[in-house]
């Protein structure tokens, strides 16, 4: 199956998790094309100025691949700056946000499975 960038839903975001600005996310996958072990398969794009407020993932697990851009992530309360090509994972039972304070775009690609 091939999906073309067109077919990609996008749903944007107001103040996603309470962060600032709107988040785009352009999905990949639904939960049943993943077999229902998880529920996101997204680019994730952050605007300068804009980003994810700080949650806790109870039941699920989230992966990021940043592929554009420097972020602020918050690995469940300790602040690190990440660059392109870094890898992030929350585990089911802890929490992040993502923030992108600098003045490109940000590009993540979020993976969201269940624990």
């Amino acid at each position: 199956m091939i999906r073309k960038a067109s077919e990609c839903a996008v749903e944007l975001r107001e103040n996603m998790r309470g962060g600032n600005g709107t988040v785009r996310i352009t999905k990949f996958a639904t939960p049943e094309e993943l077999y229902n072990k998880g529920r996101m398969f997204s680019n994730i794009t952050l605007e300068p100025g804009c980003g994810i407020g700080f949650h806790v993932h109870e039941k699920d697990s989230e992966l990021f691949y940043l592929m554009n851009g420097t972020a602020e992530y918050s690995d469940n309360g300790e602040i690190v700056t990440v660059n392109a090509g870094d890898v992030m994972l929350c585990p089911a039972g802890t929490g992040h946000s993502v923030t992108n304070n600098s003045d490109e775009t940000v590009e993540l690609i979020a993976v969201i499975v269940y624990a």
